[in-house]
């Protein structure tokens, strides 16, 4: 699963799904940029306005003519494109949202010349996911107050979401959210966790920055639980404040551990998100699925991160960088 690979040379077929929501309306000149770039290097360009209409396109291309599926917009975006095509989809992302956590983890640049380049000569990386009530997620899943306010959010959203847009959604959830009680089990363990705030992590990145499992690793096969046990905005405060000092997982208050397999249930309605979107209401079945996603990167990228070339196949990965190298010199100006 830690090996580096490449996209068929032959592969010319590009998706493009932009979300109209995501970005300014001055993005869509970022989108029309990169489609004439990838239509100037000799790439056969297909704009997606829905991730719904994915699959339907892909099933009627072979799966060696499809050289990536951009996801135009922020990480809904990403993790929509993800849940739309098949196993060993390569996958990349130009990052139009608010946060664009994914982006940023695989360092994807903001210039569209260094993304054409990295869709036409990158890397590819298999990468977990995980799955909660059948749905994919690529970042996190998490239940409690903030999947409340990515709730209050959506439900108040009309247009583009800018940082701005979050403040009064947060109020309302400060000034009403109850912190009900959810219990947290992590089969084969059999203990029961009771906690207001579970944070289900894949990837180390989340809102503003913050670091609740800064060593989590796409590529270990499983997810991370993160759980704190009271609840009360206060009391969320002091957590908060103990994340951004790096110092929460010394708090008797807080459950981390590796997992594979979890089920969260409540009494009360408890809503939960998934990569910022709303996702619905406990109870919630998560697993991790090892290897899912196939995320076109750089190859310092890769390489920093741990992946390797083939060991036994080292001339076939000469190879096929020499390939790309001859299809760099085609297509270049």
């Amino acid at each position: 699963m830690h090996t580096i690979d490449y996209v068929d040379p032959e592969a010319r077929h590009v998706l493009v799904l932009r979300n109209p929501t995501a970005g300014a309306r001055a993005d869509q000149s970022r989108v029309d940029h990169l489609c004439r770039q990838l239509d100037a290097a000799g790439l056969v360009v297909t704009r997606v306005a829905h991730a719904s209409e994915l699959a339907e396109i892909l099933a009627e291309l072979p799966a060696s003519a499809v050289r990536a599926v951009v996801a135009a917009g922020g990480d809904g975006t990403a993790s929509a494109v993800a849940n739309g095509t098949p196993v060993a989809t390569p996958l990349t992302v130009l990052p139009l949202g608010t946060e664009n956590l994914l982006a940023r983890y695989l360092q994807y640049p903001f210039s569209i010349e260094a993304l054409t380049q990295t869709i036409l000569h990158g890397a590819t990386v298999a990468l977990d996911a995980g799955q909660a009530n059948g749905r994919l997620f690529l970042l996190m899943a998490s239940c409690g107050f903030d999947a409340d306010v990515v709730r209050r959010l959506h439900g108040q959203r009309r247009g583009n979401i800018r940082h701005l847009t979050y403040v009064k959604p947060i109020l309302d959830s400060i000034r009403s959210y109850s912190y009900p009680a959810v219990r947290v089990s992590c089969p084969p363990d059999p203990v029961t966790y009771v906690a207001r705030w579970v944070f289900i992590i894949n990837l180390p990145q989340y809102a503003g920055g913050l670091q609740l499992v800064p060593e989590a690793v796409g590529s270990d096969g499983q997810l991370n639980l993160c759980l704190f046990q009271q609840g009360s905005f206060l009391r969320g405060l002091s957590y908060l404040l103990a994340v951004l000092q790096g110092r929460h997982r010394r708090s008797s208050e807080v459950v981390h551990q590796p997992v594979r397999r979890i089920h969260l249930d409540a009494d009360a309605e408890v809503p939960f998100q998934l990569d910022g979107d709303p996702g619905g209401v406990l109870p919630l079945d998560v697993t991790v699925v090892p290897g899912r996603l196939r995320l076109l990167v750089s190859q310092a990228w890769a390489v920093g991160h741990g992946f390797r070339h083939h060991a036994c196949r080292g001339g076939d990965g000469a190879a096929t960088q020499g390939m790309a190298a001859g299809t760099k010199e085609k297509a270049g100006p």
